[in-house]
């Protein structure tokens, strides 16, 4: 059978589920590292609860993402998860989403990995949002996971530190509401509020113009100029503010 029979007869097998993110919604894809709780802490050897190597690890992997041929306007991390906002006309790949996925799954995996020296690997789902204020939802949502996360794990790692075994670590930490979480932490002169705010907030990761000087060399002059470049925002406003950073940033 000639090559181009058994092309038109099998390629439909393979695009046969296809499918476009249609036009008018916005797109954020969300990636997951594969099996980070278990690596950061017993195989990497992290500092718990929070490591600013790893951290750092995550936003380079996240800066990489925005570089790596799409229009995504906004990067969000915050543990070991990575949120992208896409340009609202952004058409690469006719918005197909198994490119999508798999692409910036390799990109983030390989990234890490190159810069880590070990192998690690991501996962990518895409979220379809029809409006502006799901968009804002979402990224609300996901930094007040990062919150709860924070919260938990600084009381947690408090308890396992202080002796408690990591069941009862657990099922203390379980019992408690948001008040008392922040109680038992300050029993241990630590308190939360006066923590980083990147562990409590995440990063963001965004395009930003940024002036520098430079020399004219054929008159000797100082000029100003007007750059785009990454920058790595790691004191993100909270609440209703941070739905005004976004509004007024990536729309």
């Amino acid at each position: 059978m000639r090559f181009e029979d058994l092309d038109t007869r099998l390629r439909q097998y393979e695009t046969a589920n296809d499918f476009c993110v249609p036009a008018a919604n916005y797109i954020v894809v969300r990636l997951d590292g594969r099996g980070f709780t278990r690596l950061t802490k017993d195989i990497w050897q992290f500092e718990a609860p929070f490591d600013v190597r790893f951290r750092d690890l995550m936003v380079e992997t996240t800066n990489h993402l925005l570089q790596c041929g799409f229009n995504i306007v906004y990067g969000y991390t915050q543990s070991d998860e990575i949120s992208l906002l896409f340009h609202y006309k952004e058409e690469s790949f006719n918005r197909k989403e198994r490119k999508i996925l798999s692409i910036l799954a390799s990109e983030a995996s390989a990234k890490f990995s190159v810069m880590h020296g070990q192998i690690a690997t991501f996962d990518a789902r895409v979220c379809i949002l029809p409006n502006v204020q799901l968009v804002d939802d979402y990224f609300r949502w996901r930094q007040e996971d990062a919150h709860r996360n924070a919260l938990n794990a600084h009381c947690y790692w408090m308890l396992r530190k202080s002796g408690h075994a990591a069941g009862e670590a657990t099922e203390k930490v379980k019992g408690l509401n948001r008040q008392e979480k922040h109680d038992l932490l300050f029993s241990q002169q630590i308190n939360f509020n006066e923590l980083p705010t990147w562990q409590k907030r995440g990063t963001g990761v965004y395009w930003k113009e940024i002036e520098k000087s430079g020399l004219n060399p054929k008159s000797g002059e100082i000029t100003q100029t007007t750059r785009r470049q990454l920058v790595a925002d790691f004191d993100l406003p909270l609440n209703e503010f941070y739905s005004e950073f976004i509004r007024q940033n990536f729309f």
